[in-house]
């Protein structure tokens, strides 16, 4: 089958490359939390941790082998998308549009390079897409416990998933749909998510649902930082292949004009409305375009069976080729292709978040080599404080070779793991300001600055360049920790 070719090529290929740099930033704070299992972490639910700890043990700290779980997810997305254009009616050639449309799309191939919640919360919206397609056209019921399970799953990745579920809600109550809230299947497939979920419930309500208002800052950050801008035109440049809008806005207008499958386009809208309300950033719509472009595709196949051949062969010949053509510059920019040479240097001059790859190991180093020069007395007893969750991941995993001790920070879920009953006299301080250290520590001294062998300007570099030696904080730590959680 064409599909499965697609993507599993697309899973080769990702499996190739996924080594060339280093881990995240993002994926250092998954990989400090999978040491520390639990229904609930700070910004989000378990399930991301707990697969990154599954990884840890099956194969050892491997970018390639941490990154298979979300290689894979982006597979199965590649591969649902063909499926959902077989089941609306298409032949072939729609569903092999639907899948490369989709594997070439920007966003699900960032997902496959890096371990992110992000990754998975892209799987389980296409499925829940993919369940309400078999559900509407064999109006059976009993997908209800499908979608429930999935959508527990969802709500164990990420909790604006909440967003999507209300889609799916407003699509039942605003179409014919309404009349499975009568059926059982339905009560029962909310009982298995709410089931699967509740462990995480039960962890928010004992932690006073920290999650919850840490999440509101991050957000408000974000807002406050431009983040949530450009929300409609990225729907465009980034959540789909550009060449292939015509082919997803059809397939909304067809979804809207569908009597049977309506309810698919209200979970488009309401999300996407809801979200721009709320001002959320564009990717958190990613995972409804692959059932829209399954839609296009099969609306563009009957469409080109009504022209000539000659213009039937010619316009399908554009539309691969343009998706190609799309697709291929966005993976200059998103893959890491190349370790060295001109297509490195244009991806890390292009794609932020390779640049976030860059320099941990030496950042480690550099902390190893602050703490071998002090004098033995300090060296015997010093911590290191993290400003955040990147330096405080690479530091937890990486350090242990160097024999460094386990960093101290408020940070995300860093703040769940407390501070030393003895405080320390002699710190380590990185990832902070020298005024900000100054405000939290006496006696700070400049020890070192964080760079990188390639000379890449990223986070590390540019905003919090500068490693200290500091005395005792100012205030006791207990102090500190009453704050609540800190971002970063």
């Amino acid at each position: 089958m064409p599909v499965i070719l697609i993507a599993v090529l697309f899973g080769v290929a990702h499996m190739l490359t996924n080594g060339q740099y280093g881990f995240h930033r993002d994926e250092w704070q998954f990989l400090s939390d999978a040491q520390h299992l639990d229904w609930g972490f700070v910004p989000y639910p378990p399930l991301t941790a707990a697969l990154e700890h599954v990884g840890l043990a099956m194969f050892g700290l491997s970018l390639v082998g941490l990154r298979l779980f979300s290689v894979l997810a982006q597979t199965l997305v590649i591969l649902a998308a063909g499926l959902m254009a077989r089941d609306l009616g298409g032949g072939r050639r729609a569903q092999v549009f639907a899948a490369l449309a989709v594997a070439l799309s920007p966003l699900p191939m960032f997902e496959a390079t890096e371990f992110q919640y992000s990754s998975f919360d892209l799987l389980w919206w296409v499925l829940i897409a993919w369940c309400v397609i078999r559900l509407r056209r064999d109006d059976e019921p009993r997908w209800w416990l499908a979608i429930g399970a999935v959508a527990g799953l969802a709500l164990q990745t990420k909790y604006a998933i909440a967003f999507e579920l209300a889609g799916v809600l407003a699509g039942v109550l605003l179409t014919d749909a309404r009349r499975y809230v009568m059926n059982r299947w339905f009560w029962a497939g909310g009982a298995v998510a709410l089931l699967i979920v509740a462990p995480n419930l039960v962890w928010l309500i004992r932690h006073d649902f920290v999650s919850y208002h840490f999440l509101q800052g991050i957000h408000a950050r974000d807002v406050h930082q431009g983040r949530a801008e450009g929300f409609l035109r990225d729907q465009f440049l980034l959540n789909a292949n550009l060449f292939a809008a015509p082919v997803w806005l059809a397939g909304l207008y067809a979804c809207f004009k569908s009597r049977r499958y309506r309810m698919l386009a209200w979970m488009y809208v309401v999300p996407l409305l809801l979200f721009m309300v709320a001002q959320g950033r564009f990717y958190y719509t990613c995972g409804a375009y692959p059932m829209l472009l399954a839609m296009g595709s099969v609306v563009g196949e009957r469409w080109l069976h009504t022209l000539r051949p000659a213009w039937r062969t010619g316009i399908a010949t554009l539309m691969f080729a343009g998706v190609l053509a799309i697709g291929g510059y966005a993976a200059l920019r998103i893959v890491p292709i190349a370790s060295s040479g001109p297509l490195r240097d244009f991806a890390l001059r292009n794609n932020g978040d390779l640049r976030e790859e860059i320099g941990w190991d030496e950042l480690v180093a550099q902390v190893a080599a602050i703490r071998d020069a002090l004098p033995a007395e300090q060296r015997a007893q010093v911590q290191i404080a993290v400003g955040n969750y990147g330096e405080y991941g690479a530091l937890a995993l990486l350090g242990p070779q160097y024999h460094l001790p386990t960093p101290i920070t408020t940070i995300n879920s860093g703040w769940l793991r407390g501070y030393p009953q003895t405080p320390p006299t002699t710190l380590i301080v990185l990832g902070n300001s020298r005024e900000r250290a100054d405000e939290l520590f006496t006696g700070c001294r400049l020890a070192g600055h964080t760079r990188n062998a390639l000379g890449v300007d990223n986070e590390e570099t540019r905003d919090h360049p500068d490693i200290f030696v500091c005395g005792p904080t100012r205030k006791p730590w207990g102090d500190l920790w009453k704050l609540g959680p800190e971002f970063g």
